[in-house]
């Protein structure tokens, strides 16, 4: 309104408002308070950690059963055997992870590998709340090293 119409009161008391258009107007002017983002649970952290390292199992796993294929090994078979029922099994476990990412509705993503850290990135959003999960690359290997030797030790059970 321009400022001759102000305070001269013809234009002041011309006003109407409506009680439900009251109650919008105080609604809206109210603090808005943002809801608290659950933060992921120590369990659904694991989950994103599986998830970033199965892979990189498979891969080596993988790796190690193509170098076997073309060596000169006597129980090259064998080894190739034991591989491929290892790759199986991390495989199921990766499906498994999968599910359960999607059941809680979160999502990873691989962020930039930076090379001078010697670390890798991921980025992950859990209902809401967003975050990045990173690895050190030597403490991954040794993490990837001690679950090979795991999965190794329930095939032979």
């Amino acid at each position: 309104m321009s400022k001759k119409l102000e305070g001269n009161g013809r234009w002041e008391s011309s006003r109407m408002m409506l009680p439900e258009h009251r109650e919008q107007y105080l609604h809206q002017r109210e603090p808005k308070v943002a809801k608290p983002v659950p933060v992921p649970v120590k369990e659904e952290l694991e989950l994103i950690r599986d998830f970033v390292l199965l892979p990189m199992m498979l891969n080596i796993v993988d790796k190690n059963c193509r170098d076997i294929e073309l060596s000169f090994y006597s129980m090259k078979a064998l080894y190739m055997k034991a591989s491929q029922v290892l790759m199986n099994r991390i495989e199921t476990d990766l499906a498994s992870v999968r599910r359960q990412l999607k059941e809680r509705n979160i999502r990873v993503f691989q962020d930039e590998m930076e090379s001078e850290g010697g670390a890798i990135h991921y980025r992950f959003v859990c209902r809401g709340y967003e975050d990045r999960f990173s690895m050190i690359r030597d403490a991954a290997r040794a993490e990837i090293s001690v679950r090979i030797a795991k999965y190794i030790a329930r095939m032979f059970r």
